[in-house]
């Protein structure tokens, strides 16, 4: 017996970018959506084509690509937004129309028998002009069930292709949306999609408890982005349904991790380390009984194996970190330490960690030189920084480093100082040894006008990630330092031969 299947709406692109503070270039949204397509994502929704000559710009582009989704444009109700997806060359329209007596009456004022009217013409609209149509209803689930399928019925009578059910803000349960989907399944003969909203954190178990009840297609985001509390998260609904569910999606799992990584990087938008599947911590052990389990057998503390979606297992080192977690990342950077030198490292973390200190890889390691007596020798030296900022300055600095016998200087602009800083560093850095910022943030800053600043940064070369701190006086001094003892890590250890 086959496995059931369902279609993937990825509305990242629309939902997503509505996020507040988030907004997308045309490039930008375009190599996302060529990741979507690569990921399997059967329709991905590319924005709304009324909002704006760029967004029409973004849309017409991502149209073109010769991608394998069907390319979708938002719409309300109304045949000029439908003229403006047609521009736009999209395969399909998600025609969205309130269908909450409190939306007819507070946002639209007007009945329900004028909002049908302007539902069908617009379908008919669509139709005419040979699009596929998605009616949606927002708002469904405050919606009164029996106009909700009035609405559905007859748009399907005017040739709607697929419905879709709208939790707008997020107020069901897995219970309720299973009775409401069941119930839509029942009446229509189209494919019913599911759109939730994470107001409650219920968006993934909604999505999963509709999918249980019938419905054909689920729309999500990557990295749960969305307006207020965001929609469902892409990598957790894929997840849940194949892990439990045994339904079959096209979604690549290997690739979640990395169009995670990409999504964040354009929008700015951090994913949280406790995020479930992606974040950095899903896969991260520190507890001592945890990290000794994982070593014996990963699935004692792993659903999954961090491979499966293309992410990787991290072990930490705090306060709770046990000794066999220390011995075996000594073993695996090629060490051969004796049991008093793992007692003096495991020691040694632990004390940083009583401190209230996250433990930097670039930390760890310089413990281990210390006690084992290897010689760590700073290959890239900071001999000038200089920072020019004001009102209406942009800021900029210019940075001049020695890497091994060679001098290198270079500048760099920002949005403030630090930035700016950043950006120059960057520069040298990304040139000489092709190492990129995954992550800054300010860990802690001490009370007082002689406060001392905390920075942690994360970095990359692409096979190995590390984490390293910078602490002074002077938040761009921090910054800056953060970013040397990375990179000087990264380079040593590449020098080394060690392996990540």
């Amino acid at each position: 017996m086959s496995k059931r299947s369902i279609k993937i709406l990825d509305t990242t692109l629309r939902d997503g970018e509505q996020t507040p503070g988030v907004a997308l270039t045309p490039e930008q949204k375009l190599e996302i959506a060529k990741a979507l397509d690569e990921l399997g994502v059967d329709i991905i929704e590319a924005g709304s084509a009324i909002t704006s000559e760029g967004e029409r710009q973004a849309i017409k582009m991502i149209s073109n690509a010769g991608l394998n989704a069907e390319i979708c444009s938002f719409t309300r109700a109304l045949r000029s937004d439908i003229d403006a997806a047609l521009a736009c060359d999209v395969d399909s329209v998600h025609l969205v129309v309130p269908t909450s007596d409190l939306h007819l009456q507070y946002k639209l004022r007007k009945s329900r028998g004028e909002v049908k009217e302007m539902a069908l013409d617009a379908v008919r609209y669509a139709i005419e002009h040979g699009l596929t149509v998605e009616l949606s209803a927002e708002d469904a689930s405050r919606s009164d069930l029996t106009y909700l399928k009035e609405i559905f019925l007859s748009g399907i009578e005017e040739g709607a292709h697929r419905v879709c059910v709208c939790d707008t803000v997020g107020v069901l349960t897995p219970e309720r949306a299973y009775e409401l989907f069941a119930e839509i399944v029942q009446t229509v003969d189209v494919p019913v999609a599911a759109h939730c909203h994470n107001d409650f954190g219920m968006a993934t178990a909604n999505t999963v408890a509709a999918v249980r009840a019938g419905a054909q297609e689920v729309h999500v985001t990557v990295n749960g982005l969305g307006e207020r509390a965001g929609n469902a998260a892409l990598e957790e609904v894929v997840l849940a349904l194949t892990q439990f569910y045994d339904v079959e999606t096209r979604i690549q799992l290997k690739k979640l991790y990395e169009i995670s990584r990409l999504v964040e990087r354009h929008t700015g938008m951090p994913v949280s380390p406790t995020k479930a599947i992606v974040g950095e911590n899903a896969f991260s052990h520190e507890a001592g009984i945890h990290t000794a389990g994982v070593l014996a057998h990963p699935l004692t503390y792993e659903p999954i194996a961090p491979e499966m979606i293309g992410h990787r297992r991290r072990l930490v080192f705090g306060k709770h970190v046990g000794s066999h977690a220390i011995e075996n990342e000594l073993r695996r950077m090629g060490l051969e330490p004796t049991k008093e030198q793992v007692r003096e490292i495991f020691e040694q973390v632990k004390k940083l960690g009583d401190r209230g200190k996250m433990v930097t890889d670039a930390e760890l390691r310089a413990i281990v030189d210390a006690v084992m007596g290897r010689t760590f020798e700073e290959i890239v030296k900071l001999e000038e920084l200089t920072v020019v900022s004001g009102n209406k300055v942009t800021p900029t600095a210019s940075v001049r480093l020695r890497f091994e016998d060679k001098q290198v200087t270079e500048s760099g602009l920002g949005v403030g100082p630090v930035d700016a800083a950043i950006n120059a560093i960057r520069k040298v850095v990304e040139g000489m040894s092709n190492i990129r910022l995954q992550e800054y943030h300010v860990d802690a800053i001490s009370g007082g006008t002689d406060a001392v600043v905390d920075v942690v940064v994360k970095l990359t070369d692409g096979k190995r990630i590390v984490t390293a701190r910078g602490t002074s006086g002077d938040i761009i001094m921090a910054s800056v330092q953060a970013m040397l003892n990375g990179v000087n890590r990264l380079l040593w250890d590449r020098k080394l031969g060690g392996s990540e």
